[in-house]
């Protein structure tokens, strides 16, 4: 594809995401932007919600993974099925009935306004990481593919990025983005059916659930190793607290499920979303089988993440693979950015600022646009200081992991206002929750040094248990 065409098809892209936000942001208000008016259809949201879990990283990733690991990380993905009936069941009833925006304002009535700032402000700090590493991937794919050749730089090309995501969330907030992700979704979805489909006619393959089945990198269950990061039990019971706490407690990804008219309604779309999910990443992974096998056949030097774009870009699959490949990355990275962008702007004007009990509706709307502005600039300033300060990317995604250390804590606190009826010191509950996730490092970098224990997403658990352990050391003696 010519630089041209790829401008022409991204501008295309968001003339359409900014036509959604002009139909849905008529008369938008603040109940609008964070809340839709409770009058989301389940099944946009259920169906939405697979592009904003299947990130850009996501995108790229997941099938560079097979020639190392095999399907094993289906063992997650089935962890996944016990996490999301834990928030079908537990999380989405309790959210419901609170009646919450914000759902760390929980944390507030069960033990304190520290609790409440902390998780809080956990979420912040892992979602503007989180979605900047995301964004900062694909910009830079961006401004090779494209920008480079135009002579734009880097920094123009983040804040155009930025921009873009601004102009078609600024009004509408959750309620467009109910809608443009279930767009994003359906391109993501046609761009990994258009790949099947172009590998297997080139490879010759009729039955593609045969040749994946028969596959010497099909194995999904792996029992042999308990040390290993591939153990089943490790991976099982770490997606099922991956899914707990990074879409039960995660306010982006709830925050749409609070759309919905009714927790029947949530309920129904986290049932179809999980099902969904599970189809969908098995897609994933047979595609990551044919890449695999097509390279090798073609004596393609391309491994982990660069399997998937250097050959769907190679124009060797035809072009509507590199047309669908590119919407497909771009819907990836824009369904998981532009929902971190609203959340963040909600979680901060209502857990921080707490706009909704201290101003008139006329200033609430006026503070929450300056906040979406501000986290506009801070998202541009965080993917410039990837880029030019810290370079190595291998650093970059360090940083991003050690973002995920920071859904520990509030796992621990979740479990223990849930489970316990305990009342504890909460002046003292932002240090706990500051040395659960030094304390869940340093474990686990040593049992790898020392005993070769790969602990991998099982940090999470560990994480949470820490947290868990020193709220127990802060209870009230007389609520014992």
């Amino acid at each position: 594809m010519q630089p041209l065409h790829i401008l022409l098809l991204i501008l295309s892209y968001f003339g359409v995401l900014i036509l959604i936000s002009y139909i849905t942001g008529k008369s938008a208000t603040n109940e609008t932007f964070f809340k839709a008016n409770n009058s989301s259809p389940w099944y946009l949201v259920a169906f939405g919600m697979i592009g904003a879990s299947l990130s850009g990283v996501t995108f790229i990733s997941v099938p560079g993974w097979v020639e190392g690991s095999q399907l094993s990380y289906m063992q997650m993905v089935f962890g996944y099925i016990v996490g999301y009936a834990v928030i079908g069941l537990v999380l989405l009833p309790l959210y419901y009935k609170l009646n919450l925006t914000s759902i760390y304002s929980y944390l507030q009535d069960r033990f304190g306004k520290s609790s409440y700032k902390t998780g809080a402000s956990f979420f912040l700090l892992s979602r503007t990481i989180g979605a900047s590493f995301r964004l900062f991937l694909v910009a830079n794919v961006l401004q090779l593919i494209l920008f480079d050749a135009y002579g734009i730089p880097f920094w123009i090309t983040v804040s155009i990025t930025i921009l873009l995501i601004w102009l078609y969330t600024f009004k509408g907030g959750i309620k467009t983005i109910v809608w443009t992700d279930t767009l994003q979704t359906l391109f993501m979805l046609i761009a990994v059916g258009v790949c099947i489909v172009m590998i297997s006619d080139k490879m010759q393959i009729d039955n593609l659930f045969s040749y994946v089945t028969k596959n010497k990198l099909s194995q999904i269950f792996f029992f042999d190793d308990w040390k290993s990061g591939k153990f089943f039990w490790n991976q099982f019971l770490s997606g099922a607290f991956i899914a707990i706490v990074m879409t039960g407690l995660d306010q982006d990804m709830m925050q749409k499920n609070l759309t919905c008219r009714n927790l029947k309604d949530a309920q129904k779309n986290m049932f179809w979303f999980t099902l969904v999910l599970v189809i969908v990443n098995f897609f994933f992974l047979a595609l990551g089988i044919l890449l695999t096998d097509y390279a090798a056949a073609n004596d393609i030097n391309a491994q982990k993440d660069n399997l998937f774009p250097m050959i769907a870009m190679s124009g060797d699959l035809g072009l509507a693979t590199s047309l669908f490949f590119l919407l497909g990355l771009i819907a990836a990275a824009y369904s998981s950015a532009d929902s971190a962008l609203t959340s963040l702007t909600t979680s901060f004007s209502i857990d921080i600022l707490e706009i909704d009990k201290n101003e008139s509706t006329k200033k609430q709307e006026k503070t929450r646009k300056i906040i979406h502005v501000l986290f506009s600039f801070i998202l541009i300033a965080t993917i410039l200081f990837f880029k030019y300060f810290i370079a190595d990317q291998s650093v970059i995604s360090s940083i991003f992991k050690f973002a995920g250390y920071t859904y520990g804590p509030l796992l621990g606190l979740y479990a223990f206002g849930l489970f316990t009826n305990f009342k504890i010191k909460d002046k003292l509950v932002p240090l706990i929750c500051i040395l659960a996730p030094i304390l869940t490092f340093t474990i686990s970098y040593f049992a790898k040094l020392n005993f070769n224990f790969d602990f991998g997403f099982f940090v999470l658990i560990l994480n949470g248990l820490l947290t868990f352990t020193g709220l127990a050391l802060l209870i009230k003696k007389d609520t014992i």
